[in-house]
């Protein structure tokens, strides 16, 4: 089942003494925090929108001000915290890319219909990702996300259709 809120920042820390907080993109599009109005912050599961007054880089970071946070303790009290936004306003992929949280929970079929399990994890290592296949039996199997070996995904139809390579099983 896909979220409905997807995360796309953590506050790790307050940045100077007047509130602005420094954000850990957890996004490939960190460039969508410099157009946001506005940010729902979860903090013990509850989320809070706040007014985004300005927003710009900073090495790695998002500097992020917010109308309701004045000074630093303010803004401290949301260090840890996690900015999400619904699942309808995560950036479009390009056609074939999918977003781990829409590939875990996929049942998976071999392309001659056997069912294999569900997509229990994805792996990111570099060269391609590798998904791994939780079976019914408990047992695991590792899929490289490879076009020659997933044949095909259907986020809505929640499936994978894959060619097991020689010797996998």
């Amino acid at each position: 089942m896909t979220p409905d809120l997807i995360a796309i920042g953590e506050i790790v820390a307050p940045h100077g003494h007047r509130g602005t907080v420094r954000v850990l993109p957890l996004t490939d599009f960190p460039e969508r925090f410099l157009n946001m109005d506005s940010v729902t912050i979860f903090k013990d599961g509850q989320g809070k929108q706040y007014t985004v007054e300005s927003a710009k880089r900073h090495q790695q970071f998002i500097l992020l001000t917010l109308a309701e946070i004045k000074d630093m303790n303010a803004a401290e009290f949301l260090r840890g915290t996690v900015i999400k936004v619904p699942r309808e306003e995560a950036a479009p992929l390009p056609a074939g890319r999918y977003y781990v949280f829409d590939v875990i929970g996929l049942e998976v079929r071999s392309e001659d219909g056997r069912h294999l399990g569900t997509v229990d994890a994805v792996f990111q290592t570099g060269a391609n990702d590798v998904y791994s296949i939780l079976q019914p039996d408990g047992r695991e199997i590792l899929i490289p996300a490879l076009k020659e070996v997933v044949l095909e995904i259907d986020v809505p139809g929640r499936r994978m259709v894959v060619r097991l390579p020689a010797g996998l099983l």
